[in-house]
């Protein structure tokens, strides 16, 4: 469904992602793991159009979207939860699910997504008229998703989702990510916490000071020396 190819991303002359190829397959959840400063973000930010590459190509369902609009690329089926959730905090609960739907056309549908949505976060139903900076970190994490969710993606990319979270919020947030997962839409996961994203994911590559280094199943990786001393160790 997804395919980057020796995309190279750079801020000024620094090459932040140099040189990464990767796929994401329809219906998987991969997982895109590393410390800060390895280039994950970035990545994200450049698959949605938020950035633009340097060089290489970057395919999503055969269509060549290279430094397409952000625009151009959500209305293909590609959301983006970007890390720290991001919600608007002035606008309510309903508004900001509005603005996930602003590039779709049809009423019915919107309105059934509306009715989902409010029973699947029965907490976001509840507070549906408040200020969405009122809302507690966990309630806004399940905004954005939600939000996110409003445009029928595709595919749907997480920013670590369990940032600032506290530890049974993070527990619930992962299930919904793989509840999306298990309904079939794709996702794509950058996440901080190395063992439970390998844990939950299909397939995971792990990013270091820009390069991919290792790729395979959440379990190869989670057998992997390297990965055990670096990034699961304690």
């Amino acid at each position: 469904m997804l395919e980057l190819r020796d995309v190279v991303c750079r801020y000024g002359k620094v090459d932040a992602v140099k040189g990464i190829s990767l796929r994401v397959g329809s219906g998987q959840l991969v997982a895109l793991i590393g410390t800060n400063g390895a280039g994950k973000t970035t990545t994200l930010k450049t698959i949605s159009g938020l950035l633009g590459a340097a060089s290489g190509k970057i395919f999503f369902d055969n269509t060549d979207i290279t430094n397409a609009s952000a625009r151009t690329i959500l209305s293909l089926g590609i959301a983006h939860c970007p890390e720290g959730r991001r919600v608007f905090p002035y606008m309510t609960v309903v508004e900001n699910l509005e603005m996930g739907c602003y590039l779709r056309k049809d009423r019915k549908g919107i309105a059934e997504d509306f009715e989902r949505t409010f029973t699947h976060f029965p907490r976001l139903a509840e507070r549906r008229q408040q200020a969405a900076g009122t809302l507690s970190g966990g309630e806004q994490q399940m905004l954005a998703i939600a939000r996110a969710l409003m445009s029928r993606p595709k595919l749907i990319m997480f920013d670590e989702p369990s940032l600032g979270l506290a530890p049974n919020i993070v527990e619930h947030t992962f299930d919904i990510i793989t509840g999306i997962r298990d309904i079939g839409t794709t996702v794509l996961m950058v996440e901080q916490n190395a063992l439970a994203a390998l844990e939950m994911c299909d397939y995971a590559y792990l990013l270091e000071s820009g390069s991919l280094v290792l790729s395979g199943t959440g379990k190869e990786l989670v057998d992997n020396p390297h990965v055990r001393s670096a990034y699961l160790a304690g």
